[in-house]
């Protein structure tokens, strides 16, 4: 996890705060008992440390960092969440580690014994899996025992043993946390579909006999009466078809962060005289690249009603190949005599220029226009998508 865990700020974060609370619980109470573990060899050794007074100072400032990182831990501040408190953790551990060489012999150092912390010090590793992952664990973990080391000056059997436990722990808790974050995206996501089903068919039950029905009958008045009434129709009309479109229309597909799937997005563009084919299955692109390719296809759609006509039919086709995605947009107008999209241009028309091909080239794909005098036009934007190895 690449994000810094802080006060959630919507509820998807929220129920991954919730899941991984007795985490965070744990850690703390962990904490505790380390630190009560720390006192008592202190307590212990207290006449054969070079500074008594130091180690207990150091023992003092530990128990009070425990205390202000517990509430941290608990309840995160807002602007400095769990994953910064983890770091500035591993800091002030790293400092009591070094410590050890102010209040203690060489001698004993040299002959193994235990640095002012010992156990207390895996509370940053723990933490830090549990913000941001394994791998922020298993940096921690190499950091705090690089920190041991540097203090004794040796790598024994005791200090590899203390690494290979401090390394276990960060996988484990670092790939727990991961598990339970994904599980609860997806808990998340299952939510708010629900969520959305339900308003869905809460609209189509008080709409369906009401707007609909007025948007019907003022589309067949309209075109029995003629004249001006008949465009007044033939505009309900087009709303009637968006208006049950998007009632019959499921909601889109729950879509990863940072994702939208465009085949739900493309359908609503449906119309009375736009016909739009989507394959069955969701088609997922990256939010910025999905975002401008509808906007692309939209202005294609008003460049046929302006240039074309009101009435004039049209075509959207979406096809997922795999590696690539791609949407055709086609009419049956008189279409475009050759060389006039790029003298429009010249001449400072940059329409086309930049809503349609801008807008696709900006995302990386290539917008073509084909088309002839008497033969209609068809756009076709092809967008590239990374799809990952199996």
């Amino acid at each position: 996890m690449s994000r810094d865990p802080a006060v959630p700020e919507s509820p998807g974060a929220d129920l991954a705060g919730r899941v991984l609370a007795p985490f965070w619980r744990g850690l703390v109470g962990y904490r505790v008992l380390a630190w009560g573990y720390a006192a008592a060899l202190v307590g212990v050794n207290y006449a054969s440390y070079r500074s008594p007074g130091g180690a207990v100072l150091a023992l003092v400032l530990m128990a009070g960092w425990t205390v202000v990182s517990t509430f941290g831990y608990l309840r995160p501040w807002r602007g400095f969440g769990q994953g910064r408190l983890a770091l500035l953790d591993g800091v002030l551990t790293l400092l009591a580690i070094g410590a050890t060489r102010l209040v203690d012999t060489p001698a004993r150092i040299a002959g193994g014994a235990p640095v002012l912390t010992t156990v207390w010090s895996a509370g940053p590793v723990i933490a830090l899996a549990l913000a941001y992952g394994v791998v922020a664990g298993l940096g921690g973990a190499l950091v705090i025992q690089a920190g041991v080391l540097l203090v004794r000056g040796h790598l024994g059997i005791a200090e590899a043993t203390d690494l290979l436990l401090m390394v276990a722990t960060a996988l484990a808790v670092g790939y727990a946390a991961t598990v339970l974050r994904r599980s609860s995206d997806r808990l998340r996501q299952a939510i708010e579909l629900r969520a959305a089903v339900a308003e869905r068919e809460r609209l189509a039950r008080s709409i369906h006999d009401g707007v609909l029905q007025v948007l019907a009958q003022v589309s067949r008045r309209g075109t029995a009466m003629g004249g001006p009434a008949a465009e007044l129709g033939s505009l309900a009309g087009e709303q009637e078809v968006a208006l049950r479109t998007l009632i019959a229309t499921g909601p889109p597909a729950p879509s990863p962060l940072g994702q939208l799937e465009v085949t739900a997005r493309l359908a609503a563009l449906a119309t009375p005289r736009v016909t739009v084919s989507t394959p069955a299955t969701p088609v997922l692109l990256p939010t910025h690249t999905a975002t401008e390719l509808v906007a692309a296809v939209e202005a294609a759609l008003t460049n046929v009603r302006v240039h074309v006509g009101p009435a004039a039919p049209a075509w959207v086709l979406l096809e997922d190949l795999g590696g690539r995605v791609v949407v055709s947009v086609r009419d049956d107008g008189p279409g475009i005599p050759a060389g006039r999209l790029a003298s429009a241009e010249a001449e400072g028309r940059l329409g086309v220029s930049r809503s349609i091909r801008g807008r696709i080239g900006a995302v990386g794909g290539a917008a073509r226009c084909e088309s002839a005098p008497g033969m209609g036009c068809e756009w076709t934007f092809e967008i590239p998508v990374p799809r990952p190895a199996h």
